[in-house]
């Protein structure tokens, strides 16, 4: 693996690690951008803190980056309905549009970095 794959997989270990302890730290961020038909929107935060997590980690090992990464991918989908609904959220109260407005493409980019690792 070169440099740039090594760094390249500890920057998005770093992120999904962060991103899942987020979960536990900011869980209002979270659930605020928690689509209303969401069931049980308390209990998803924490598996999806934890897949988050343990995603991270897998890829660390060699034989469990190439399914991590899947995991990454599958995850990145399940979530984006979250970021849609963030954006309308965003857009009705006239506050960080342009954020969440580019944070939806950027899931794209997302999924190819983890589709790298496959």
């Amino acid at each position: 693996m070169s440099t740039l794959q090594l760094f390249s997989l500890y920057a998005m270990l770093f992120l999904y690690c962060f991103a899942g302890i987020s979960h536990f730290w900011k869980p209002k961020i979270f659930l605020s951008i928690t689509p209303k038909w969401v069931p049980f929107p308390g209990i998803v935060n924490i598996l999806v803190g934890i897949i988050e997590i343990a995603l991270g980690i897998l890829l660390l090992v060699e034989t469990t980056r190439s399914y991590a990464a899947i995991g990454i991918i599958a995850l990145l989908i399940a979530v984006f309905p979250a970021n849609v609904y963030h954006f309308q959220k965003a857009r009705r109260k006239g506050k960080l549009v342009v954020p969440t407005l580019i944070r939806l493409p950027i899931q794209l980019l997302l999924i190819y970095w983890a589709y790298t690792f496959v």
